[in-house]
């Protein structure tokens, strides 16, 4: 098991969100379409050869963005971020990934 953490602007929570899930994350025992999420602020500033979503290269940006944390199996991680990187507005999406031990309930196998 692992867990994508991904930031994207407010904007394009649902659309991102739902091609990570439809790429086979966000699955837990008898759920599926799990995540955390919270809104924060980022900042960036893109370089000279940038094409921002938002913003002007060389000047700093701020951007109320939802910080999302998703589990994902092993074998749908690189399908999820791929998903990701298709369906997120930004030229260079900021992600994680991360392995994480999963303790399924008593009595199940998932």
């Amino acid at each position: 098991m692992h867990k994508l953490c991904f930031f994207v602007p407010a904007s394009h929570l649902e659309t991102v969100k739902d091609a990570v899930f439809n790429a086979g994350a966000g699955h837990l025992g008898d759920y599926d379409r799990c995540c955390w999420q919270t809104l924060g602020q980022g900042q960036f500033r893109g370089l000279a050869n940038s094409t921002p979503f938002l913003g002007t290269p060389g000047e700093l940006e701020y951007v109320g963005e939802y910080k999302v944390e998703i589990i994902c199996p092993d074998e749908q991680v690189e399908a999820a971020v791929s998903a990701l990187r298709q369906a997120h507005p930004y030229e260079e999406p900021a992600f994680e990934v991360w392995p994480v031990r999963h303790f399924p309930r008593v009595g199940t196998e998932s």
